[in-house]
């Protein structure tokens, strides 16, 4: 669902994962249609990042 999100309206995806500065940079950046193609690119690209760390500190609570 996130990865949609990021695709079609890649600002609102960076309020959901706790990034609301990176979301109005993404927003300003997305007003332009050149920009919607970089701000999605940036959007999957945090949201990775974003799943990689929730693993990482579920392998860390684990133990």
């Amino acid at each position: 669902m996130r990865l949609l999100l990021a695709l079609l309206i890649p600002w609102l995806q960076f309020f959901t994962i706790g990034r609301p500065i990176a979301g109005i940079i993404c927003l300003i950046l997305q007003l332009t249609l050149i920009g919607w193609i970089p701000a999605a690119i940036w959007s999957v690209y945090a949201l990775s990042q974003y799943k990689t760390d929730q693993k990482i500190q579920d392998a860390m609570n684990k133990d």
